[in-house]
């Protein structure tokens, strides 16, 4: 087991990332900016230069968080799907250079506003353009961790588990975030019926195939127009049932990573946010769930 983050949370250039990281005592990054730059984007020169940093600071990259195939990306929009190709392409050459082994990859924008959840068109599309993506990391010895998030497989539980039915390869696993289903509808009858997902339901009737773990806590609240606002919280306050799903996680085996994405100060996609400085939010919540985790194991008497 080991803890990791999206430092780029914490800091927007190498070097923040790396002190907030060794603050924490880690010696993982799940390396996703620099300089509000994506991993697979950045020129030759720097992203050698980052090599160079984290090998000096004894820190490796446990995941690539790409920005293939996610939330950014339509489903029918052909020149998003070419780029998260190249994107794939350039993050696997990368991999290899970091020994990185598993990259955080999607299925495409959710078609929300059809009225059918799981349009046979729109599976059409999604299915065997992932299955593609989880190909070629195949092919490079590496694994494609699909996130719940607003895409395809993040509609309901039942949207994953029939894109893990499609694809079909067991270079494909999940990485459950368990602070998505929050803010994300259920469309697990079929249809938008205004009613949001529940993270241990999600969570539970995945749990077999996750491999990998996003820890963000998150709850909503609604104005007198009834407006959502997204309200971050350090894991275990909000409504992503952080404590019960790391409890079932150890009783049940767990040795793999825990990544934290705050989301409480910097966001890399929120533009507004995305120069603030949040070493010391990051610090905090990385120590706070390492004390939420050692309080689960110590009532599991582990």
């Amino acid at each position: 087991m080991f803890f990791t983050g999206f430092a780029d949370e914490a800091a927007t250039g190498i070097d923040g990332q790396i002190e907030a990281t060794l603050k924490l005592g880690w010696k993982n990054i799940e390396c996703r900016s620099i300089d509000n730059v994506n991993l697979h984007d950045l020129t030759e020169e720097k992203f050698e230069e980052v090599c160079g940093k984290l090998a000096d600071a004894g820190i490796a990259v446990n995941c690539f968080g790409s920005t293939v195939a996610n939330w950014q990306r339509p489903v029918f929009d052909e020149a998003g799907w070419q780029l998260s190709v190249e994107q794939l392409k350039r993050a696997l050459v990368r991999m290899k250079k970091l020994d990185c082994k598993i990259i955080r990859g999607m299925s495409f924008l959710g078609a929300y506003e059809r009225p059918d959840a799981f349009d046979p068109e729109v599976e059409a599309w999604v299915f065997p353009r992932v299955r593609e993506l989880v190909k070629m990391c195949e092919d490079a010895g590496v694994m494609y961790g699909h996130e719940n998030c607003r895409n395809y497989g993040g509609m309901s539980y039942k949207h994953t588990l029939k894109l893990i039915e499609a694809v079909d390869n067991p270079a494909f696993t999940l990485i459950f975030d368990t602070g998505n289903p929050v803010f994300n509808i259920d469309h697990s009858s079929g249809k938008n019926e205004g009613k949001y997902q529940n993270s241990l339901e999600f969570y539970s009737n995945v749990k077999e195939f996750i491999s990998y773990v996003h820890i963000k806590d998150v709850r909503l609240e609604f104005d007198e127009k009834g407006e959502k606002k997204e309200i971050y919280t350090f894991p275990g306050e909000g409504n992503g049932c952080v404590k019960e799903i790391v409890t079932d996680l150890i009783a049940n085996g767990y040795d793999g990573g825990f990544s934290m994405e705050p989301h409480m100060v910097r966001v890399f996609h929120d533009l507004e946010n995305s120069g603030e400085s949040g070493s010391d939010n990051y610090v905090e919540y990385g120590k706070r769930f390492e004390q939420l985790l050692a309080d689960v194991k110590s009532k599991l008497g582990k």
